[in-house]
């Protein structure tokens, strides 16, 4: 089985394993492998092989205020609407949320979507809804799964 590497990776595992097992000079590695002597520098001194991970430790949103952020899971949460509906609802309060800033903020609080269930036109779907759906519908040519909603409190 291959190594995934990312688009910039100019080493493998391998290499990277033979650069911190070798007592070599850093310009003779670099001459082999056809890399940087900063490449073959920094992997000298790391204890690991591995890829640091790229990307902010804390993920936050540059768009999103934290309260603004929990008012939005707790919306979702309560309610278990589609993308669609949690932004056209909260657009009142939230002028400035957009779809994809809702997207991005659901994915970071692990909430995007339902376990188990798929968006589909607007609804949720899946084995473990718990709505009554009749299935396979016909209408001007196309297949519908009605559901029955039950009643939303007010958030």
């Amino acid at each position: 089985m291959g190594q995934v590497l990312h688009g910039s990776a100019t080493t493998t595992e391998a290499v990277r394993r033979a650069i911190q097992h070798s007592q070599a000079s850093l310009s003779q590695f670099a001459k082999r492998y056809g890399i940087n002597q900063k490449t073959v520098a920094k992997w000298k001194h790391r204890t690991s092989v591995a890829d640091l991970p790229t990307g902010p430790r804390d993920p936050r949103s540059t768009v999103l205020w934290i309260e603004e952020e929990a008012v939005i899971v707790a919306f979702r949460r309560h309610t278990l609407l589609p993308l669609d509906d949690c932004l056209y609802a909260l657009q009142p309060t939230l002028p400035h949320l957009t779809r994809s800033s809702l997207h991005r903020c659901l994915q970071r609080h692990g909430i995007d979507a339902p376990k188990g269930m798929k968006e589909r036109g607007g609804l949720w779907s899946g084995k473990d809804s718990g709505l009554p759906a009749r299935r396979g519908e016909r209408r001007n040519g196309r297949l519908f799964d009605l559901v029955s909603l039950p009643a939303i409190g007010a958030f």
